[in-house]
């Protein structure tokens, strides 16, 4: 994906005026890849790019690495605010270190990152969104040096307890790049004022700021028992944009666990006729 703004988001945004009013680092960049998908950021002399701890894949010789307290805005006045918005972020279950990557040499240089599963990258401006989104916690991969990367506490304690993502987001804010990764395929909507969208609790991406996020209980003792689709639904309603992932983290992971073998060697199919004969064909018996 492109990055590109979708219809309707910034009508009045003027490109020429923001490019020369950006406070934030100018990145170039490239996603590679199809459904394991990497972004190649390059940098030009003195430029940063700031990421997610363990989202460097490789860099070039000249980029000098470093691990930060804080969001990587550049503009804290101290070691207490340092400390503060490190702190911001434990509350979103993430690492209280940030890396930038700065280019020290004199020639353009490029640095890698990916995410730890499959899915898609998006290369989104800030500047195309009125300067803030907000994202899953773990949607994350990195920025350009100048974006704020903080918390956002969402209004109702219901939504916090059980909208799958827990009581606080990620805010990006600035007028900087960002790249944020979404698990399988992505989808976009743009809701209408009062259009509403119910969708799984993990598969909410990003949204921007003008989009009201609740939950709402799925309802019925046989939809909640034996559903399959948890208790709660993330209740999305207009003006404003979202990204949908099909495949969130966690339901990757929970396959994942209930596919692996347990302790005596055994998986979950193992018990049954097809998977005795899986093992006969496999030469197991």
């Amino acid at each position: 994906m492109d990055g590109a703004c979708p219809e309707g988001i910034a009508d009045s945004f003027d490109p020429t005026k923001a490019i020369m009013d950006r406070q934030a680092h100018e990145l170039d960049h490239r996603i590679v890849g199809d459904d394991m998908q990497c972004v190649e950021i390059t940098l030009d002399p003195q430029e940063t790019v700031v990421a997610e701890a363990g989202t460097m894949m490789m860099m070039d010789e000249g980029i000098t690495m470093k691990t930060i307290f804080g969001d990587g805005r550049g503009q804290e006045r101290g070691f207490l605010d340092k400390m503060l918005n490190a702190g911001k972020r434990v509350l979103t279950g993430e690492s209280l270190f940030m890396t930038t990557y700065t280019n020290e040499s004199s020639a353009r240089r490029t640095a890698w990152f990916a995410a730890a599963y499959p899915g898609k990258i998006m290369a989104l401006d800030l500047r195309d969104f009125h300067g803030k989104l907000v994202c899953q916690k773990d949607s994350f991969l990195c920025a350009a040096k100048g974006v704020s990367i903080g918390i956002a506490f969402q209004k109702r304690l219901g939504a916090g307890l059980f909208g799958g993502e827990g009581f606080i987001m990620q805010k990006l804010e600035g007028d900087g790049q960002v790249y944020i990764h979404a698990g399988g395929t992505t989808i976009q909507r743009e809701l209408v004022a009062g259009e509403m969208l119910r969708v799984d609790t993990g598969c909410l991406v990003a949204m921007t700021q003008t989009v009201d996020y609740d939950i709402q209980f799925v309802g019925g003792i046989k939809n909640t028992l034996f559903g399959g689709e948890g208790l709660f639904f993330a209740q999305l309603r207009g003006p404003g944009h979202v990204w949908i992932q099909s495949l969130p983290f966690s339901r990757l992971a929970d396959n994942i666990i209930a596919a692996a073998p347990r302790a005596g060697g055994r998986g979950k199919e193992e018990g049954s006729l097809l998977g005795g004969l899986g093992r006969m064909l496999d030469g197991d018996n």
